[in-house]
């Protein structure tokens, strides 16, 4: 008997292991689904029809066109402040050389496309998947099957591809931003320094730093677009339960975006 107590508090916590360890692979095996529908959708011809496009349109309008600016003001100012700094520190050691090298660097190759990232999640694709989990309690979504309307492409597909659009939309501008501020700082508006800029920049987007770059862009923009709409539609029902869902989908989301960059981040330099 005194065995058999000793050995129940183990098996209990065994088997709440188990089934915790199981959940886990049951919400990743459901994220893996959605993003393989949604890669589907997204190369159907049918996905493009007049009524969805318009759809499209107007989700992509609405989380890229809003945000361009001010995030590309913020992302000018921040590069000024930045550019600035190393670019004098590097001076006052005898390093200037290798200060703008350190800018493109940092900016460019991570901070830019991670910011774009986080920044679209926050703006766009968490408060999609909001609406969506509305849709889906209010009972939106089943009476669109009832319709004969797909839910996946008429609601989700478009929130999906309206936030890697805009990620990839201010990830880009932002380089572009940063890499002109970058050049004025350094350099003024003259373009006298425009072939060593120009050289610089070869030096540092070489064939496989610039691939590295647009992969993790990508995978990042596909993280926050599919891992908040996956906790929208497989979360459970109930105030409590949404809100764990949630929580869950932000861990999944952060945790992949970390793995995503430290991968970058043994690419580009190990």
């Amino acid at each position: 008997m005194a065995l058999m107590s000793l050995s129940t508090p183990w098996h209990s916590r065994l088997t709440l292991t188990g089934q915790a360890a199981q959940h886990w692979m049951a919400e990743w095996w459901q994220l893996a689904q959605l993003a393989a529908v949604i890669l589907v959708l997204t190369l159907s011809p049918s996905s493009y029809q007049r009524a969805s496009r318009r759809v499209l349109a107007w989700h992509v309008y609405t989380s890229t066109a809003p945000v361009l600016l001010g995030f590309s003001l913020l992302c000018a100012l921040v590069s000024l402040v930045l550019t600035r700094i190393v670019v004098v520190t590097a001076h006052s050691y005898g390093l200037s050389q290798y200060g703008l090298q350190l800018v493109i660097r940092v900016l460019v190759l991570e901070l830019i496309p991670l910011t774009a990232a986080l920044f679209v999640a926050l703006r766009c694709t968490i408060p999609d998947g909001a609406e969506l989990t509305a849709l889906q309690a209010s009972g939106q979504l089943e009476r669109l099957r009832n319709e004969g309307t797909e839910p996946m492409r008429q609601e989700v597909l478009p929130r999906v591809v309206a936030g890697m659009f805009a990620g990839i939309t201010l990830a880009a501008l932002s380089c572009v931003v940063a890499l002109a501020v970058a050049y004025v700082t350094a350099y003024g508006f003259a373009v006298s320094g425009l072939a060593g800029f120009t050289r610089l920049f070869g030096q540092v987007f070489t064939p496989a730093v610039t691939l590295i770059l647009v992969v993790k862009t990508l995978f990042f923009c596909l993280a926050v677009a599919i891992i908040p709409m996956a906790s929208a539609l497989y979360g459970m029902r109930g105030a409590s339960a949404r809100s764990s869902a949630e929580m869950r989908g932000l861990v999944r989301m952060f945790a992949v975006l970390v793995l995503v960059e430290v991968a970058s981040l043994v690419g580009n330099y190990y």
